[in-house]
């Protein structure tokens, strides 16, 4: 699955009147199991390209807090929120202060602002749904997917480490986001 197809699948979905996960799984449902594979596999590279801690900062900030399941759901939810968006994440997350649902989600904490878990297992509910099989299934399919690719797993470069609970830390690196989402020092 090429990049554009992909990304033409989830515009596909995000411009449904349903839930977008359950658009995308039927949509995803309808095709091969191998093109199911080869959307898993196109999750995986983008999931990986923002797997990093200036990303994990700005979920910290919109979910209040991010644990590392969090974290794969926000990954997951940057997807799901179309090339667009998901381009000017990889770019600046600080970017995402401009996203509709992230500035009408402050106060929210998380709820149904860009952290999506049912999006990130899209392709394993599709598979189940086209083999009749379970999760195991789809991952078995999925390992042999990939090494008959020859796609190997390799650590994320997750850039610099910094302290998210330090105010001033957020502000320097991802001020925008930090306007919203923390409150203003006393003095």
């Amino acid at each position: 699955m090429d990049v554009d197809d992909f990304w033409s699948l989830i515009e596909s979905a995000r411009s449904d009147d349903r839930p977008f996960a359950e658009a995308l799984t039927e949509r995803l449902a309808a095709t091969s199991t191998e093109q199911i594979l080869a959307f898993q596999e196109r999750v995986d590279a983008l999931d990986g390209a923002v797997c990093r801690w200036d990303v994990r900062a700005a979920a910290y900030l919109i979910g209040s807090g991010c644990s590392d399941d969090s974290f794969m759901d926000f990954r997951a939810g940057l997807i799901a929120l179309g090339r667009v968006w998901y381009e000017r994440a990889v770019r600046a997350p600080d970017d995402l202060a401009d996203h509709p649902d992230v500035r009408t989600g402050v106060g929210k904490y998380g709820e149904g602002v860009v952290f999506s878990e049912e999006a990130g297992t899209a392709a394993c509910e599709a598979f189940e749904r086209r083999t009749g099989g379970d999760a195991d299934d789809f991952y078995e399919a999925w390992d042999q997917y990939r090494a008959s690719r020859g796609i190997q797993e390799s650590p994320a470069d997750m850039g610099e480490d910094f302290d998210f609970s330090d105010p001033l830390q957020m502000r320097r690196r991802l001020p925008r986001l930090a306007a919203l989402y923390l409150a203003e020092p006393t003095v």
